[in-house]
């Protein structure tokens, strides 16, 4: 069955892509609802974390897990300097965590203090409370992809922190639903 024309458009990505380009883009990969998470990691003393939504299962044997990070964000440098760091899923009632993370700039003193959080050693990374479940991960490659880094990690322990049915925190063209 060949497509209605009068529902379908088209956009063309000029070389090399326009501002144009990028809108339509954001707009149109926008409509893919994607769970959201929180990457962290514990580096030089500190801890860092950032809100995402770009990461996905790669395989189950070994268990491995991929998330896409702005490359010239501090999670990233934290990521690669630690070799380990965790993510947590977040529930549908932990917007504001999502929130706290996905600003832009955050100061890294207390920056984990008014969110609840556990560690399984010490010098681990931070896995969000009540998150619907966790990994935590050993990084085993990295690629550059545009402007993001792709952070290939091998799952080294699992969890969840809440009850399997919980609903998860999910982003729809630019807004979070539950």
């Amino acid at each position: 069955m060949d497509a209605n024309p009068s529902t379908w458009s088209e956009h063309t990505v000029g070389a090399p892509a326009t501002d144009a380009d990028g809108d339509a883009y954001r707009a149109l990969s926008g409509n893919a609802a994607k769970g959201i998470a929180v990457v962290t990691a514990a580096h030089r003393g500190w801890d860092h974390a950032v809100t995402v939504s770009d990461y996905l299962s790669v395989t189950y044997d070994p268990p491995t897990m991929l998330v896409s990070l702005y490359s010239l964000s501090r999670i990233v440098e934290a990521v690669a300097g630690a070799g380990r760091w965790g993510l947590s899923l977040l529930a549908s009632d932990q917007r504001s965590v999502a929130e706290r993370f996905g600003e832009q700039g955050a100061p890294l003193d207390a920056l984990l203090r008014q969110t609840p959080h556990v560690r399984r050693d010490p010098d681990g990374p931070a896995l969000i409370a009540g998150a619907l479940c966790w990994f935590e991960l050993r990084t085993v490659a990295t690629h550059e992809a545009a402007t993001h880094t792709l952070v290939v990690g091998e799952v080294t322990a699992m969890g969840r922190a809440r009850e399997f049915g919980a609903k998860p925190l999910v982003r729809f063209q630019s807004g979070y639903l539950r």
